[in-house]
């Protein structure tokens, strides 16, 4: 029923760009928080950003005036531009985001399947 679904990953050259896209699907009647996390072989999940229903922002240290995020309410969708891209930022990244479905009493959390990035040196 509802999912959420990423798009955009791949793979780079160090100091190249890349956007990711997720794409929330199904009977859903609003969306809270969304964000994007990542996870890198062996290490734990951890917070790249999110963005609240009012455009809030918020990035993890790492990002460095790096990386964007934003959302497209119309169309379900949360965006990461990822620019100057270093090879420690190579994982999977993971869309999440609180969810209301059409009919339910109560939000619930919701993960991607994820998608690969792989920045090379």
């Amino acid at each position: 029923q509802v999912q959420l679904v990423e798009s955009g990953g791949g793979l780079v050259q160090a100091g190249g760009s890349l956007r990711l896209s997720c794409a929330a699907s199904g009977s859903i009647l609003s969306i809270n928080d969304m964000g994007w996390y990542r996870q890198a072989p062996g290490k734990q999940r951890e917070l790249v950003a999110d963005i609240t229903s009012g455009g809030r922002t918020r990035y993890a240290g790492f990002v460095k005036g790096r990386f964007t995020i934003s959302r497209d309410n119309a169309k379900n969708t949360v965006l990461l531009q990822m620019n100057s891209l270093k090879p420690e930022d190579t994982a999977v990244y993971y869309c999440n985001a609180d969810l209301l479905q059409r009919g339910r009493a109560m939000y619930a959390n919701y993960w991607g399947q994820g998608t690969q990035v792989t920045v090379s040196s």
